[in-house]
């Protein structure tokens, strides 16, 4: 049977109303409608079941953090001032809950000014969340450079904090992830059984191949983030690192980059090249898909449904990268896609997303 996909019809408080399109019809199967013009939160429903959406890719700013690197916020949205302004974008979308997180800017900072940049905004992102508690949690900064005072961090940021997990980047200054000096913070998320969150960083493949991304297109963005991603996570599956230590919960941003749509090769690899498999798995590259978690940034029904038969349904989760304008309309790219059942398009909206951030649904 079609899923079927609706708004909800009733109006049970200021948050929630009846949304139509300019004719007074509801939303036609797989469509969501636009929301209203009082700017009133959107329902998101699925078989007459209010989903809770939550959105694991959304970036801010701490600009006195900033300031100790004598960096400035370039983009006002990105500032956790403009809460009203970035409300409204999450209740004209469907976005229930927030995951903020902060892209690595100080890998390269020495450690008393890591230490004291992480401290700031650490409790700054903790402080705006416990303003709005309903609608953000907030992924941690850690100074990876320097792993243990990472670890450390970390879980200050848990326990202190409540903070949802960690945001990284995809290397650190031209080391991989999966270097055994990120050892000591690995172990620690293991043990807080939180999760990471890798979003690619200027500083790695972008800047590192940057004579290849000269000229139209922005290339060092386009192909350079996802590539980052990409062998962010290659590095971890084939050093080792995810057997070292498999209980890690991992979320890659733009769908894992380029990894989920050519992962055979990576078995592949290993049969017509076995001597450059140096370090022996427990299981192919690609069983490995299966124990990471995307977000749903891929742009097409088609790019989900492959991303979906690549990695499974529950290891997808909703991902906006507010305030960037790559996608308005991440709620419905999943309630469109044909093929997902009903309990499906409710994880990746939210259901695991909240479980995996102890968010209450």
């Amino acid at each position: 049977m079609t899923a079927r996909r609706e708004v909800d019809g009733s109006i049970t408080s200021a948050d929630s109303i009846v949304f139509t399109d300019c004719h007074g019809l509801t939303a036609t199967p797989g469509h969501a409608p636009a929301p209203s013009a009082a700017g009133r939160r959107r329902d998101v429903v699925v078989n007459g079941r209010r989903v809770k959406t939550v959105d694991v890719h959304a970036h801010c700013a701490v600009p006195e953090a900033m300031s100790l690197l004598g960096q400035k916020v370039g983009t006002p949205a990105l500032l956790m001032s403009q809460a009203a302004e970035r409300l409204r974008a999450m209740d004209e979308q469907g976005i229930d809950v927030e995951a903020l997180s902060i892209n690595a800017y100080w890998y390269k900072a020495e450690r008393d000014v890591a230490q004291k940049l992480i401290a700031l905004q650490n409790e700054k992102l903790a402080e705006f969340c416990a303003a709005h508690p309903e609608r953000f949690v907030a992924f941690a900064s850690v100074a990876l450079q320097h792993p243990d005072l990472a670890a450390a961090q970390l879980e200050e940021a848990v326990k202190k904090f409540g903070l949802r997990g960690a945001a990284i980047g995809g290397s650190v200054n031209g080391e991989e992830l999966a270097d055994p000096k990120f050892h000591p913070f690995w172990a620690k998320v293991e043990q807080l059984g939180v999760l990471v969150f890798i979003h690619p960083q200027a500083t790695g493949a972008p800047s590192e191949l940057g004579s290849r991304f000269k000229g139209s297109g922005g290339l060092d963005n386009v192909i350079g983030n996802p590539l980052e991603t990409t062998i962010a996570l290659s590095h971890l599956i084939f050093e080792g690192t995810l057997d070292q230590f498999p209980g890690l919960k991992i979320c890659a941003a733009h769908g894992g980059g380029y990894l989920p749509s050519y992962a055979a090769r990576s078995d592949a690899g290993g049969v017509t090249f076995p001597d450059r498999v140096t370090t022996v798995t427990r299981k192919r590259p690609t069983e490995y898909l299966r124990q990471l978690y995307y977000d749903s940034i891929v742009f097409t029904s088609e790019a989900l449904r492959h991303l979906v038969a690549e990695t499974g349904s529950g290891q997808i989760v909703m991902g906006t990268d507010y305030p960037f304008p790559w996608t308005k309309t991440s709620v419905d790219h999943i309630l469109g896609t044909p093929g997902l059942t009903d309990d499906e398009r409710i994880a990746m909206l939210g259901g695991t997303a909240a479980r995996l951030l102890g968010i209450k649904t």
